[in-house]
């Protein structure tokens, strides 16, 4: 993060950065000599897009390490049960059906209904579907939701081609959003870290097993709903004020377990912590790259994302579905 706010696009000394970083802490005094243009740009552009980058990823990563726990499986992430078509769609519909000056606020609100709507079909469909909602279920419905939905974003987007431009850079990804998107994703995010965080033991145990969990006296069926919800929660406060950023949610959780061990006490706070730096540098490299000119954050992720896919592919030998 103190990288990030170093160094970018705009030519301004990073000794005169951190000097004017030291001077808004507390009690602290430091004459950075940068002009009020540049401590605008630092203040309003450069600072809000590094921590609205950090706490989308960390948004991701926890709630990715979640749906692995929940569902056993490492190939688990957080647009598992039709989040990501969910918001997809509903962002498409408001670009679509609304002039231009007229969608700044709806996209966000679009966007995190259709994220939770999506989970929320798919779940409902999984549970009418298995009596009982078992992860294999709640897969293959999400699987059934996502490819509904995305239809349905497809047919939305020919109706008005001129606007694919903007719908595609949504759906790459974007933390720029400045103060009013963090103010607007805090709450939700607040929330579903201590529930994912309060429940790290209870995913330990339901790792062992769904008969191994009921015979310790643990209730399956509510621990794996509140954790849904929760990660789910989490999903669609990152998509409304980012757009679709993938592969956040399966790298960090790897490596946090490559490191750490596998104990969802440990792994929860460190994906929390990894997903913040992982996509900050993401963004950081995004924005730098091509200066001025910037690449989508989704582009570098994926980047990373894919071959790390590729490879977990190879080396696991068992997935429970």
């Amino acid at each position: 993060m103190l990288a990030a706010l170093l160094i970018g696009a705009a030519d301004i000394p990073p000794g005169k950065v951190a000097l004017q970083l030291l001077d808004w802490l507390p009690f602290v005094l430091a004459d950075s000599g940068l002009a009020p243009v540049e401590q605008g740009l630092l203040a309003e552009i450069r600072l809000p897009r590094v921590l609205l980058g950090a706490i989308v990823g960390g948004l991701l990563a926890i709630a990715g390490a979640g749906y692995q726990g929940v569902f056993r499986n490492p190939l688990a992430d957080p647009y598992l049960l039709g989040a990501a078509a969910g918001a997809g769609l509903m962002t498409t519909m408001a670009i679509v059906f609304m002039k231009g000056d007229e969608t700044a606020l709806p996209i966000p609100a679009a966007a995190f209904a259709g994220a939770i709507g999506g989970v929320l079909l798919a779940y409902a469909l999984g549970n009418v579907a298995g009596r009982g909602g078992g992860t294999a279920t709640l897969v293959l419905a999400g699987v059934a939701v996502s490819s509904f939905l995305t239809a349905i974003q497809t047919f939305l987007q020919q109706l008005r081609v001129d606007e694919l431009q903007r719908i595609y850079a949504w759906i790459l990804g974007d933390v720029g959003g400045g103060w009013s998107q963090i103010a607007l994703v805090a709450p939700y995010a607040v929330v579903s870290v201590v529930i994912m965080l309060l429940h790290g033991r209870l995913l330990d145990v339901l790792s062992v097993g769904d008969d191994e969990a009921v015979s310790l006296g643990l209730n399956v069926a509510r621990v794996r709903l509140v954790v849904l919800l929760a990660a789910s929660l989490a999903t669609a406060a990152a998509v409304a004020v980012s757009g679709l950023i993938g592969f956040v949610g399966i790298v960090v959780p790897h490596v946090v377990r490559r490191l750490a061990g596998g104990s969802y006490r440990t792994v929860l706070p460190l994906s929390l912590i990894g997903g913040a730096a992982f996509l900050v540098l993401a963004d950081l490299i995004a924005r730098t790259v091509l200066a001025p000119a910037e690449l989508p954050i989704g582009v570098v992720t994926a980047f990373v994302g894919a071959p790390f896919f590729i490879a977990v592919l190879r080396v696991t030998r068992r997935v429970e579905t």
